[in-house]
C-alpha cells in the first residue's frame, strides 16, 4: 500500500497558509464571472493576484499546462484552458485554483453560475456541492478513504447523476500531487485508514448525464461523451484527532 504521509503540526499550519490563499482567490474572482468576460481574464486576474500574495500558481507549467488555473465550462468536466471563449448568461464555470505558498500547496475549486442560470445548469451544481459535502462528512479518524466515495456515489445516483471515475482526490502538501488517490466513487469500509495529520483532496466531478468522458486535441480538457452538463466542488481536508477540518473554507460553511 502506498504511503501516505502525516503533517507535523508546523506543516500543517503552512498547509493552513497556501489553502486560505487559494479559497481568498476563488473568493476575489467571483465578481468577474460575468456574461463577456473572457476565460483569459479570468486567469490573469487570478495570476496577479497570486503572485501580489507572495505565492506562485501551482498549475502554470506543470506538465506543461500553460495557464495558472483551470477554466471548465458547461460540458468540460476538467482541466480546461483559459483563452479567448467569452463567458455567456447560463453558463457554468468551474475555476480551479491551487496555490504554492512557502513550500506548500493549497488546492480548491467552485462551479459558478454565469449571468442567469439555467434550469440544467442550477440541478447540476447543486448535486456537486452536495455530493462533495457528504464526502467530507464522511471523513474520520479510524474510517477509510472507502467511506468518501461511496457516499458520494450513492448520493449522486439518487440523483439519477454519474460520477467521473477516471479523476480523482490526491494527497497534497510539499508535492502538488501526493498518495493516495482519493476515489469518488468506491465501498465503505474499504481503502486505506484515515488518521490525524493526513491532508488530501475531495473533489468529485458528477455529470447530469452519462459518466463516459474523451479528452480533447489539446491533450488538457475533458468533456463529457454525451455532451451533459458537469460540475465540480473541491476542498482540501485534514484529517483530525475528532474529524476533519476544511482548510479551503474560508467561511466556517464545514464547520465540524
Amino acid at each position: 500500500m502506498p504511503t501516505i504521509l502525516i503533517k507535523t503540526p508546523d506543516e500543517i499550519e503552512s498547509m493552513r497558509a497556501t489553502c486560505r490563499l487559494a479559497a481568498q482567490t476563488l473568493k476575489m474572482i467571483e465578481p468577474y464571472v460575468q456574461p463577456g468576460v473572457t476565460t483569459q481574464k479570468i486567469n490573469d486576474l487570478c495570476h496577479e493576484f497570486i503572485l501580489d500574495n507572495h505565492a506562485k500558481p501551482s498549475p502554470l507549467n506543470y506538465r506543461g499546462f500553460p495557464k495558472s488555473i483551470c477554466t471548465s465550462i458547461n460540458q468540460q468536466v476538467c482541466h480546461g484552458i483559459p483563452g479567448s471563449r467569452v463567458l455567456n448568461s447560463g453558463d457554468i464555470l468551474n475555476i480551479d485554483v491551487t496555490t504554492y505558498l512557502n513550500g506548500f500547496h493549497g488546492d480548491t475549486n467552485k462551479t459558478f453560475h454565469v449571468g442567469i442560470p439555467s434550469p440544467k445548469g442550477l440541478r447540476i451544481t447543486e448535486i456537486a456541492k452536495k455530493c462533495l459535502e457528504v464526502g467530507i462528512r464522511a471523513v474520520r479518524p479510524k474510517g477509510f478513504f472507502g467511506d468518501i466515495g461511496a457516499a458520494i456515489e450513492t448520493l449522486a445516483l439518487k440523483h439519477k447523476c454519474s460520477v467521473v471515475r477516471e479523476y480523482c482526490g490526491h494527497g497534497i502538501g510539499r508535492d502538488f500531487h501526493e498518495e493516495p488517490a482519493v476515489l469518488h466513487y468506491g465501498v465503505a469500509g474499504t481503502g486505506a485508514g484515515l488518521k490525524p495529520g493526513m491532508i488530501f483532496t475531495i473533489e468529485p466531478m458528477i455529470n447530469l448525464g452519462r459518466a463516459e468522458i474523451r479528452l480533447l486535441p489539446d491533450k488538457w480538457t475533458v468533456v463529457t461523451k454525451d455532451h451533459s452538463l458537469s460540475a465540480q466542488f473541491e476542498h482540501t481536508i485534514l484529517v483530525t484527532p475528532t474529524g476533519f477540518e476544511v482548510l479551503t473554507d474560508l467561511d466556517g460553511e464545514y464547520i465540524h
